[in-house]
């Protein structure tokens, strides 16, 4: 008897805006069950919408979906408690707790409240009361996860699961996925992540709603050129040009040596400490790297260093000025992305620019240039209508740098500013960033792409709210008796909770 399969998909098209944007074109795929699936595509290229289509959350324009031998949208109840799905952007209720969103998920899918076994393989028993939205980015995941896996389903849909995780969660995510299905169930995966792809059986290429390789992944990196040039290759290829931004940036000049100093920065929240005795200096066009796990402090370092959060004892300057005695002339300094998407979500694009012209003192002509250029240089010609919130998520980051960059500021404060972004657009942000560097802009980055913690001058891994290590990525290489920075990051980490 030949067995169904978990997914079949015969010449399937899906457009958006009356036809104009072609999401799904033409695609087919038949994917048998009890295998663990990697989606790989550029921002557009249609992935979240195959997800969305095999959840039954969008009604294809042609073509036939069996989803466990199922139409569904047809057979949608029947199919809700067989199929677990994790969207993009995070689909949890932050302002309940842990519990009351497992307890929420549990109603919906109509299975027994039973989670203390959930948690602990978590590692959540001890935030089982804690808001959701006060989770780091880690967490949310792992809580987002174990609600996608309720109730042991056959197919299980992750959208970007590990978008803004450290490499030590990342790992931890694919083990719990793969401890928790059975032999039959069958996990499409989509990533952003390259190496992760080592870890699924099979891995689907799409670009433009079409599909550009479906195969095993150690077949995509025959020679020397690595997974990652061959994904590019698939995907039409990237040739570095000259960076416009950078091209088009004024700098002011300056004689400050440091532009940025942080002394003794602390923050603590009661009894907790979220940044203990933080102390850098970082030269003018130097790019300053802050790695470390979820939770270890990074984001709300770079929110007092912006005056978006006040320091509970220590000083830092940007370009000399208080950050808190001098907070509007620091701030006049810096341009600043955030690690969460923090444009107006309901403003369309153009209004996003508009408004950020004017927070940043553009105005006239000035502004109208200024935006002109940011709209040439990161392709929203086709979005300036669209609300930020329906943006693809790789837009979203392109929408928050271009916003970040605008007002030529001496310095910028990227927090994590590629994740979710395809190696295309990575390597297109990069290349503005270290263009940015060598016209004089100082640059403080997070990241958790640890190929990418090699373009920084000099790197400090922050661990629970503390420096651990500074130096360049050899100097931090050489020091953990590792090959690449993430066995650098593993292995210091490791060796500072073995020495703890």
């Amino acid at each position: 008897m030949t067995e169904t399969p978990s997914v079949e998909i015969r010449a399937l098209r899906k457009t958006f805006n009356h036809g104009q944007n072609v999401a799904i074109d033409n695609l087919s795929l038949t994917l048998r069950k009890g295998q663990i699936i990697g989606l790989i595509g550029a921002d557009g290229a249609g992935k979240t919408t195959l997800l969305r289509l095999l959840d039954g959350l969008l009604l294809q324009d042609s073509g036939e979906i069996s989803v466990l031998g199922s139409n569904p949208i047809k057979q949608k109840i029947e199919l809700a408690r067989k199929i677990g799905y994790m969207p993009q952007k995070f689909g949890l209720y932050e302002d309940l707790t842990v519990k009351e969103n497992l307890e929420f998920y549990a109603d919906l899918k109509g299975i027994e409240k039973k989670f203390d076994t959930m948690l602990k393989f978590a590692g959540l028993q001890a935030f089982q009361n804690r808001q959701a939205g006060k989770l780091s980015g880690g967490m949310k995941q792992k809580l987002g996860l174990i609600c996608a896996l309720m109730g042991n389903p056959e197919l299980l849909l992750l959208d970007e699961p590990s978008v803004g995780v450290d490499p030590v969660s990342r790992r931890e995510l694919l083990k719990m996925v793969k401890q928790s299905v059975t032999k039959d169930t069958t996990v499409i995966w989509s990533t952003a992540y390259m190496d992760e792809a080592h870890g699924f059986d099979n891995v689907i290429v799409i670009d433009k709603g079409k599909i550009v390789y479906l195969g095993n992944p150690r077949d995509l990196a025959p020679d020397s050129r690595g997974f990652e040039e061959k994904i590019i290759e698939l995907m039409g290829g990237f040739t570095p040009s000259e960076s416009l931004v950078a091209k088009n940036f004024a700098i002011l000049p300056s004689t400050i040596q440091y532009v940025v100093e942080a002394d003794n920065l602390v923050k603590k929240y009661g009894d907790f400490y979220a940044v203990k005795n933080n102390s850098f200096k970082i030269k003018r066009g130097e790019i300053f790297g802050l790695l470390g796990p979820n939770g270890a402090g990074k984001s709300t370092s770079f929110k007092m260093m912006c005056g978006l959060a006040k320091p509970t004892s220590g000083t830092a300057r940007i370009m000399g000025y208080d950050i808190v005695k001098q907070a509007s002339l620091a701030r006049e300094n810096i341009g600043y992305m955030a690690q969460k998407f923090s444009l107006y979500p309901n403003l369309s694009v153009k209004q996003n620019f508009d408004f950020f012209a004017g927070a940043y003192g553009l105005y006239g002509k000035d502004a109208q240039n200024a935006i002109s250029q940011m709209i040439e240089i990161f392709g929203f010609e086709h979005y300036l209508d669209d609300n930020a919130q329906e943006l693809p998520l790789g837009f979203k980051q392109r929408l928050s740098m271009a916003c970040a960059v605008m007002h030529n500021p001496s310095v910028l404060f990227l927090d994590e500013p590629t994740s979710g972004v395809d190696v295309i657009a990575r390597r297109e942000f990069w290349n503005h960033i270290t263009s940015l560097a060598a016209k004089g802009v100082t640059v403080m980055v997070t990241t958790h792409f640890m190929d990418e913690a090699e373009f920084c001058d000099r790197i400090s891994l922050f661990y629970k709210g503390e420096t651990i290590a500074t130096g360049t990525p050899d100097e931090l290489k050489q020091s953990a008796a590792a090959k690449t920075m993430e066995e650098a990051f593993i292995n210091l980490i490791k060796i500072r909770e073995e020495a703890a």
